[in-house]
């Protein structure tokens, strides 16, 4: 007799993105994201609002003699209003009326008149005629069972993750252009591990649709913090984007009235001129040609070098210097080409950087194919406005150099992602040799373990730890180093981190494929930054009036 097969059940927010994407005739990803997107938010107020209008309705302890209607009810519980007209009640009980894309628009306009905060927010798309009625019905029955067999306590969690989840789906399926909003959440995860911002000001000018902020909310829930302990602060010259970044917080309860919108951008309309931050976490556009520059070329936060006017790299990283506190750290991505370029002025300001600023901390080199937009080779800089403030040890006279390349695995032919592992491997190294006592704060450091990607092809273990109360960092062949500042001199400031790291102790067992396979990748992607930054220049120089 044959056994009964195993059904395996799929997470909810894999079950809704495949029915929805079922859903989807006439429209494509960037458009359709915001229906989607719009619905799983409506359905999140309306579940925070009937949680709390139940209570009032009841009117026992202190809420006792108080109306549901009344919105002052809900503003002081951090809550917003919903009318009665756009309750997600009203509207699944609308859902297969021809009209309902009209009534859907009609509750979006009734909740942003009465929350402020949301005014100019909240999408009105759902009357347009290629979006079909009946499936547009079917898409809310489906929204409408997010929280099924959940609390509804739990409801904004399980919402928080599907919305994530969706702008993770949609960014793969726009590809390029979904890249302009989404940074993958393995590299924000990093980016935040590395920098730890349990409290203080985090700030990302470039905020595209606030994965930072949600994942620096996440770092101090998991280790016990208090996420009131953190204000956000943020820009976004992408109107759309900007609203999904608003919605995207909003459905998390993290306050957002410091995520700004104007289409300038944070060059030429800096909307948070006197901020000083504890905390920078962006991932600007790479290798940037259109940034205004020439209007731009006595800018007081030049102190560094005034950057080309062809390329904003070193106009962003001396964006992010000029925000920092006194004791201010910022966790950035760019182009790889960034470490090496000496054009127009570039090499100047990174030696600058590096010397005059002592401001550069950790180089991370990071795997091809992390990043939806872009093949260009991309890297971590990490910057410090104090390396000897006594928080951590004083890291003056050096700089750590990690290279990641050989990290991440494939979740499709043309992405790669960090899995947890590589994360805490990266994480831990840094901290090994950042913090006072060489401990990783969050996990055991990594001395005396391996590297898994070493382990595969058969080198080396790392070095044991050292003796108690000195620091457990130690280099390692192939993948980490200490350098001393003399010796980027020696390489004539050059930050590209193989340059130091060198190549592992062993290299008699490792897979060939494999490593040409990656190597033909970097290539490739090298090919592809030349012909963008050729394009660049050849733009420019049509430019020039002779």
């Amino acid at each position: 007799m044959a056994k009964a097969k195993t059904e395996t059940s799929e997470p909810l927010e894999k079950q809704l993105w495949k029915a929805a994407d079922k859903l989807r005739k006439n429209i494509d990803a960037a458009e359709y994201k915001h229906i989607v997107q719009g619905l799983i938010f409506l359905k999140y107020i309306s579940d925070s609002f009937e949680e709390h209008f139940a209570k009032l309705q009841v009117g026992e302890g202190d809420y006792a003699g108080a109306d549901p209607e009344d919105k002052d009810e809900y503003s002081a519980e951090n809550t917003f209003f919903v009318p009665s007209e756009a309750r997600w009640s009203f509207l699944q009980a609308q859902a297969k009326q021809p009209n309902i894309g009209t009534l859907v628009d009609e509750a979006m306009d009734a909740i942003e008149k009465e929350n402020a905060s949301l005014k100019g927010v909240l999408p009105k798309v759902f009357a347009r005629q290629n979006l079909d009625p009946t499936s547009l019905g079917g898409l809310i029955d489906l929204v409408g069972n997010i929280a099924l067999g959940d609390a509804k306590a739990r409801s904004a969690d399980v919402l928080g993750h599907v919305f994530e989840y969706f702008l993770g789906e949609f960014a793969l399926a726009e590809g390029k252009q979904g890249g302009q909003f989404y940074t993958p959440r393995s590299i924000v995860e990093l980016l935040v591990n590395m920098l730890e911002p349990y409290s203080g000001r985090v700030f990302d000018p470039c905020c595209g649709s606030g994965g930072m902020f949600v994942q620096s909310e996440k770092f101090v829930e998991e280790h016990q913090g208090r996420v009131n302990d953190i204000s956000i602060y943020g820009q976004e010259s992408n109107q759309t984007t900007w609203r999904l970044a608003k919605m995207n917080l909003a459905i998390r309860g993290i306050a957002s009235d410091q995520v700004k919108w104007n289409n300038e951008g944070s060059f030429l309309n800096d909307a948070h001129k006197d901020l000083k931050a504890d905390y920078i976490i962006a991932n600007p556009p790479f290798n940037d040609s259109d940034w205004s520059g020439d209007q731009l070329r006595s800018d007081g936060r030049w102190q560094y070098g005034t950057p080309p006017t062809g390329n904003a790299n070193f106009a962003w990283l001396q964006h992010f210097a000029y925000h920092l506190a006194p004791t201010g750290q910022a966790g950035v991505v760019l182009s790889k080409g960034a470490l090496t370029s000496k054009t127009s002025g570039e090499g100047d300001i990174r030696k600058a950087l590096i010397e005059d600023g002592n401001l550069i901390d950790c180089i991370v080199n990071l795997p091809a194919k992390l990043f939806l937009n872009t093949q260009i080779p991309a890297a971590l800089w990490f910057m410090s406005r104090n390396r000897n403030n006594g928080k951590f040890r004083n890291r003056s006279g050096e700089i750590l150099f990690i290279d990641a390349r050989n990290l991440g695995h494939l979740i499709n032919r043309r992405t790669r992602e960090l899995s947890p592992d590589d994360i805490k491997q990266i994480t831990d190294t840094y901290h090994n040799w950042r913090n006072p006592d060489g401990d990783a704060q969050g996990g055991a450091n990594i001395a005396g373990g391996t590297i898994p990607w070493m382990e595969e092809v058969g080198r080396s273990r790392m070095p044991e730890p050292r003796k108690p109360g000195a620091t457990t960092y130690e280099d390692i062949k192939g993948f980490c180093c200490s350098a001393p500042i003399e010796r980027v001199k020696e390489l004539d400031y050059v930050l590209t981190p193989g340059r130091y790291v060198g190549l592992p102790d062993e290299e008699d067992d490792f897979n060939f494929a494999e490593r040409f396979t990656a190597l033909k990748a970097e290539f490739e992607a090298q090919l592809l930054e030349e012909a963008e930054l050729n394009k660049s220049i050849a733009e420019n120089l049509a430019k020039v009036k002779i």
